[in-house]
């Protein structure tokens, strides 16, 4: 079948592609999700590309501190487990999406050790549990004492290369390619540096699954790498998936303070500091949670986070304390190294100094809205982990279940994949070139629009929000892309294309649906705190808002029960943005 290009008509301006390669499945993305997905299709007979945007090592997975949350311990169940997950994602999650994921968690975790990653133990040799906010249990597996995502990166890029997988780095997806009838067909892809592939090409494959990650470079301040420019949710929009509850972004807690000008990624103290014990007091060394939750620092991160908010804002502080100094010097070391170090580095020395810490943006709870198997209303078109929105985590993740998600959620995709070759004869379709229009649909920004979507958001839209605030963010984005547009419409002018181009175009695409669902949401639930809105609002607002991409480059905005979550067919829009 011939290519028709992305669903909507709507793509990135770049250059034709100039090579391409065929496979049954391309993954997106090389962190937990991706990988997994990727040995599960390869090990399933299906010929299996990876693309990732940096080295394959490169990730968010990498950098995830705290653990896997599942119910290894004695005396814990997959139930337990369920009942802290609901409480935590606040009335929004999707029930049955969490029991598949604490029910198949435990295993998947035991697959992964399979695969070669090694867990910290205790003196019997069974893995050391540990406990982290929202958690009323000791469930949080973890290696390298605060190392974890660095070692299961590890044994998931070692596991991808001893079994010679195709492997793709450096490489920025544009856009999804589709058949004359609208599925699925492969994506477009531009590779930065030299190599077997250079420049755009396209990668040809009936089934693509997306595990790009986050989007936390859409604020100044961020926990995520440089390369988590929602670059995976702004390809789906621009295909015509849905994407869902992208207002509720989980500023962590307790991220290192390194002053009031301090942009891009920054070193977060994993919650398992406080699940050690370690107390958040103010310059004053008084422990302000206490009394605010029965778990107090303990409680789930949107509490938390609140909690240290309110209390900067009486204080007229930039900033919190987190206290272990009682410790020692053998926990810090051996239980916490990384955070030591990155703490040293920056000239704080927690056996002897509170360290200063705040909150920074750090997980998007919403995203490519899917259903149970990581199908998304594009068909063909698969999501998984931060990139995905499957209503585990509701309007608040709870802590370490990312790490989970990821493997539970892409072995079901990979089932999936592959059942549908067994059952439909899955084959992959090798579209003609997409047609270069000289307007393309969507416009691009100049590189240094990207500081001024971080700034806009971080005022507007960060861990307090208000009708006000989100009004005039939603103004200055709206002025940036229609005046694009509008240069793009009028007379053919648009930035030139390049990574940092398309990266800020994505940031642009992500950052006006994050604001439209979040002035849409007049209530305070999990992570969207709106200073002038209503507490928490069953009555009104238990519902899921869902946004796509209009062919003219609008949002179409609308609500969706939680009984209605998982997509089943494409939704008529029921507000324009």
């Amino acid at each position: 079948m011939t290519s028709t290009g992305t669903s909507t008509g709507i793509r990135l301006h770049a250059p034709a592609p100039g090579w391409a390669i065929s496979a049954d499945v391309v993954v997106v993305g090389s962190g937990v999700a991706g990988l997994t997905a990727a040995l599960r299709c390869e090990a399933a007979g299906l010929t299996t590309v990876v693309v990732t945007k940096a080295r394959l090592d490169d990730g968010s997975t990498r950098w995830a501190q705290g653990g896997i949350a599942a119910a290894l311990g004695e005396g814990d169940t997959p139930e337990q487990h369920l009942e802290d997950t609901l409480v935590a994602g606040a009335g929004l999650c999707d029930e049955e999406a969490v029991r598949i994921l604490v029910t198949e968690g435990p295993d998947a975790v035991r697959r992964l050790i399979s695969t070669g990653a090694h867990f910290d133990t205790d003196d019997e040799g069974d893995i050391h549990l540990t406990r982290e906010g929202g958690h009323h249990r000791r469930r949080i597996a973890h290696a390298g004492g605060d190392a974890t995502g660095a070692e299961v990166s590890r044994a998931l890029v070692e596991a991808v290369r001893a079994r010679g997988l195709h492997t793709v780095e450096n490489a920025l997806v544009l856009d999804l390619l589709t058949d004359a009838d609208g599925r699925t067909a492969g994506v477009t892809l531009h590779v930065m540096g030299e190599g077997q592939h250079d420049g755009v090409g396209a990668v040809h494959a009936p089934a693509v699954v997306l595990a790009t990650g986050g989007m936390g470079q859409v604020f100044s301040a961020t926990t995520n790498p440089s390369v988590s420019t929602g670059d995976g949710v702004a390809l789906a929009l621009r295909a015509g998936a849905e994407v869902s509850d992208l207002e509720f972004v989980q500023f962590h807690p307790t991220v290192l303070f390194l002053g009031p000008d301090a942009e891009g990624q920054q070193p977060l103290v994993s919650e398992a500091v406080r699940g050690e014990g370690a107390h958040l007091v103010d310059a004053d060394g008084v422990r302000f949670m206490v009394g605010q939750h029965e778990l107090a620092e303990l409680a789930p991160r949107d509490i938390v986070a609140k909690g240290i908010l309110r209390r900067m804002l009486e204080q007229g502080a930039e900033h919190m304390y987190l206290d272990a100094r009682h410790f020692g010097t053998e926990m810090w070391e051996h239980r916490f190294p990384t955070i030591l170090a990155a703490c040293r580095a920056n000239g704080i020395d927690p056996l002897v100094d509170p360290i200063p810490i705040a909150p920074a943006a750090h997980y998007a709870s919403g995203g490519v809205r899917t259903d149970a198997r990581g199908r998304t209303t594009v068909p063909g078109l698969y999501a998984c982990g931060e990139v995905a929105c499957t209503g585990v985590h509701g309007a608040n993740r709870l802590a370490s279940n990312s790490l989970l998600e990821g493997l539970v959620y892409a072995e079901r995709i990979a089932d999936d994949i592959a059942a549908e070759r067994t059952e439909n004869g899955l084959h992959a379709r090798v579209p003609a070139p997409v047609p270069h229009p000289e307007k393309p649909a969507y416009p691009l920004l100049a590189p240094e629009a990207r500081f001024a979507i971080q700034r806009t958001m971080t005022e507007g839209a960060g861990v307090l929000r208000s009708e006000e605030s989100l009004a005039r963010a939603a103004e200055q984005l709206r002025r940036m892309h229609t005046d694009a547009r509008d240069a793009l419409d009028e007379n053919g002018k648009t930035a030139e294309p390049g990574v940092d181009t398309w990266e800020a175009t994505n940031l642009l695409c992500v950052a006006r649906v994050l604001v439209a669902a979040a002035r849409l949401r007049e209530e305070t639930r999990g992570c969207h705190w709106r200073e002038d809105g209503a507490d928490r609002d069953d009555a009104h607002w238990r519902r899921h808002i869902v946004v796509r991409l209009n062919p003219d480059r609008s949002l179409a905005v609308h609500t969706t029960d939680t009984a209605d979550f998982p997509p089943t067919r494409q939704h008529p829009s029921a507000q324009e943005q």
